[in-house]
C-alpha cells in the first residue's frame, strides 16, 4: 500500500510502525507459538496495529486501533497469572474527542510505569495527540493528553515516542508542518511553576528530490544525540529516505538523507514503514514493505557509517512472499549475538515471525520461527516483536483469534 499527500492517514489501517528495541537471549528456532489473547473489537479493543511493552513485573501494555466503549480504541494492560493464564485490562478507552482516538502506535514506559503514546485523531484541534497514563492507587490509571496536534506542528501521528534523558519526548508527524508533508517534533516537559508541554517543531519535510515525506515510524538516538528515522516516500528516487537530524549548538537541528531508497534497481527496497534499530557500533538496521528483487514484497538492510558521513547499504534479506513471508511493516530487534527478528504481513500462510543469523562468510540467512495460520492463529501481524528476560518472543497480530477475527497478542517460547 502506497502513501500519497491526498490520502488521509485513517486510510494506513493496513500499515503499522513498531517500536521497542530490546537486547536479550536469543530465542531459538525451535520455539512455539500461544495464544495470550483474542481481541473481541468490542470494550476490550480490536485490531492491535502496535507492538508491545513489558515492565519489570512481565505484565504487556499496548494499543489497539479501534473497539472500546466508543470504537476509537483502548490502551490495554495483559498480566501473568498462575497456570500460564493472562488477563486484560483495560487502561483507557478512547473517545475520539480530546482524549485522542484510534492509536496506530505502540507505547513507551518511563522509570516509574508511566506509559507515552500517541493518537492519529482526536485532540482539541483534531489532528492527534501525544498522550500520558499515569498508575495510580487500586490499579486505576489516568490519562492525560501531553499535546494536540494542529498542522503546523505535525499532525496524525503514526509512530511511537521516544524518551531522552532529559525526559524530552520525540516523534514523527505523517502530516502538516510549515510545508505540509510531515514533521518530526520535540515535546518538552514543563518548566518549574507550569504544567504545559512545549512542542517544538525539528524538521518540517518538503516533497522534493533532496527530502523524503510521510514519515510514518519512530526515532532512534545514539549517544551523540542524533536522532535517526525513516520517511516512506520522497528521495531522489521517489522510493522513501532514511534520515538523520543533528543537533547545532543555538538549538536548532539540521536534516541529512543518509540513503534514498531505490526500488527501480532491482534490489533496493522502497517505502519504509518502520523504525530503525541501532547496534553498538552505530549500525542500522530497518525493513521495507516494498522493493526488492521483483520490486514488491521488501526487505531487510543494514546501513554501516563510513568515512566522511557516507553510509553503506547492505540487503539482508529480499523477501519473496513465500514460506519466508512478504512485506515486513515492522523494525527489526536484536539479541545478545547479533541475531535480528521480525515479522510479516504476508508470505507462509498469513504472515510470518523470522529470524535472521549472520553467517561466518557474512552472509545473513532466514528462519522462520513461527508461520501464522489465521482462525484461532493470529493473521497479519504488523508491528514488531518484544523480549522477555528469557529470550520468549511477544507480539501482536491484526486478525485471527477467533469469531470476532480483530487480533491476538501472541508468545514464542524457546
Amino acid at each position: 500500500m502506497r502513501y500519497t499527500k491526498t490520502s488521509t492517514v485513517l486510510s494506513l489501517v493496513l500499515i503499522m510502525i513498531a517500536m521497542t528495541v530490546t537486547l536479550a537471549p536469543r530465542a531459538q528456532a525451535s520455539g512455539s507459538e500461544q495464544i495470550l489473547y483474542s481481541f473481541s473489537k468490542g470494550a476490550d479493543g480490536g485490531l492491535p496495529l502496535a507492538g508491545l511493552v513489558m515492565d519489570g513485573a512481565g505484565n504487556l501494555y499496548g494499543t489497539t486501533w479501534v473497539g472500546g466503549t466508543s470504537g476509537y480504541g483502548v490502551v490495554f494492560e495483559l498480566s501473568p497469572g498462575a497456570g500460564g493464564d493472562w488477563t486484560q485490562t483495560v487502561l483507557h478507552s478512547f473517545t475520539g474527542g480530546k482524549d485522542g482516538g484510534l492509536p496506530l502506535a505502540g507505547l513507551i514506559i518511563d522509570g516509574a510505569g508511566n506509559l507515552y503514546g500517541t493518537t492519529q485523531q482526536g485532540g482539541s484541534k483534531g489532528h492527534g495527540t501525544a498522550f500520558e497514563m499515569i498508575p495510580g492507587a487500586g490499579g486505576k490509571w489516568k490519562e492525560k493528553v501531553l499535546h494536540s496536534f494542529g498542522r503546523k506542528d505535525g499532525s496524525d501521528p503514526a509512530a511511537a515516542l521516544i524518551m531522552d534523558a532529559a525526559g524530552n519526548l520525540y516523534g514523527t508527524a505523517p502530516e502538516g508542518g510549515s510545508k505540509e508533508y510531515g514533521a518530526v517534533f520535540m515535546l518538552m516537559p514543563p518548566v518549574k511553576g507550569s504544567t504545559k508541554w512545549t512542542v517544538k517543531t525539528l524538521h518540517s519535510f518538503n516533497n522534493n528530490q533532496k527530502d523524503g515525506y510521510a514519515p510514518l515510524a519512530s526515532l532512534v538516538m545514539d549517544a551523540s544525540g542524533n536522532l535517526y528515522g525513516t520517511a516512506s516516500q520522497g528521495g531522489k528516487n521517489g522510493a522513501g529516505v532514511v534520515f538523520q537530524m543533528t543537533p547545532n549548538g543555538d538549538g536548532t537541528w539540521s536534516e541529512q538523507i543518509i540513503h534514498s531508497f531505490d526500488s527501480g534497481n532491482g534490489k533496493d527496497g522502497s517505502l519504509s514503514t518502520s523504525g530503525l534499530l541501532l547496534d553498538a557500533a552505530g549500525n542500522l538496521y530497518g525493513t521495507t514493505e516494498d522493493g526488492g528483487k521483483d520490486r514488491f514484497y521488501g526487505v531487510a538492510f543494514e546501513l554501516t557509517p563510513d568515512v566522511g558521513g557516507k553510509w553503506n547499504e547492505t540487503i539482508l534479506r529480499t523477501f519473496d512472499d513465500g514460506k519466508g513471508g512478504g512485506e515486513p511493516n515492522a523494525s527489526l530487534i536484536m539479541d545478545a549475538n547479533g541475531n535480528l527478528y521480525g515479522t510479516t504481513t504476508t508470505g507462509g500462510n498469513a504472515g510470518v515471525a523470522f529470524e535472521l543469523t549472520q553467517g561466518a562468510n557474512g552472509k545473513w540467512k532466514e528462519t522462520v520461527l513461527h508461520t501464522f495460520k489465521h482462525g484461532k492463529d493470529g493473521a497479519a501481524p504488523y508491528a514488531g516483536l518484544v523480549f522477555d528476560s528469557k529470550g520468549n518472543l511477544y507480539g501482536t497480530t491484526k486478525l485471527g483469534g477467533g469469531t470476532a477475527d480483530s487480533g491476538t497478542v501472541f508468545e514464542i517460547t524457546p
